[in-house]
Order: structure tokens, then sequence, then C-alpha cells
């Protein structure tokens, strides 16, 4: 199977430097990917921060809804965009993961494609370094994009 893993850099001065803008930039992400088909489990810290998350979702404007349920909840084989949390099972048909958890990496090789974020702060910078790492020694192919995002 060919894994790609690709890291999203955050610039200080983009947007996507504040947490609202990087959750929209999430939800865009999970938007684009969803409508090319693609099964999304967005994985973050807790059941907190998933459902601070769902709740974006509810709130984008109707012409930007996107379905989506957390871990647990929801239709049976789920919707294209799952929320979960560190420690919850998520659904078995997942391709694409979008990592949003501080240091989350033991679904490395659980998933052909994996998204990934260096922040601009220092010791969120350093946990992403280590995650790259971590999936390099996977086999994972590594790509970084600089986010383009106005």
């Amino acid at each position: 199977m060919n894994q790609t893993a690709t890291f999203y850099i955050v610039n200080e001065n983009s947007p996507q430097a504040n947490s609202t803008g990087f959750n929209e930039y999430v939800i865009f992400l999970a938007r684009h990917f969803a409508t090319q088909g693609a099964k999304v489990l967005l994985s973050c810290n807790d059941r907190t921060h998933a459902e601070e998350l769902a709740e974006l979702f509810w709130q984008q404007p109707p012409e930007h809804y996107l379905a989506h349920n957390l871990v647990g909840e929801g239709p049976k084989y789920a919707t294209n965009v799952e929320i979960g949390f560190i420690g919850a099972k998520h659904s078995w048909n997942r391709q694409l993961v979008i990592n949003l958890a501080d240091n989350q990496t033991t679904f490395a090789n659980a998933f052909a494609q994996v998204v990934d974020f260096v922040p601009c702060e220092e010791k969120a910078k350093q946990l992403a370094r280590e995650r790259y790492k971590i999936y390099r020694q996977a086999g994972y192919q590594l790509q970084t994009i600089e986010i383009q995002h106005p």
C-alpha cells in the first residue's frame, strides 16, 4: 500500500496561526477530501476537543454544510467525515486521517494517507518533528506544503 503523510506548515503571519483560522482551514480540508470521496477521520486530543470541532461543523453556512459524526454516533457506516479522539475506536472504513492531536501517531500504517500540521508555536513544532520522524520510519512518503490560503 502506497502511504503518504502530508504536513501543512502554518506560518506565524497566516490566518491559520490563530485557532479560529486554523479550525476553518481544517474544515476546508475535510470538505476538500470528502467531496473527492475520501472517508476522513479527524483525530482530536480528547472528547471535548472533538465535540468543539463538531460544533464548528454545525456553524458552517448551509451551502458549506458537511455531513459528519462523532465516533460511535451517527449511521452504521458513518458519514464521510468522522470526528474522533485518542482512545476512541473509529469506523473501519477510513482511508485518510487529519491529525489534530498533539502527539498522536499510533495510527501510522492504519491509514493510506495522513494529514498533519506544523504549527508556529515552538513546542508544538517540536512535536510535529517527532511525528514526521515516526511516519518516515513507518515507510510513509512524506511531503510538506506551506499553507497558501488567503
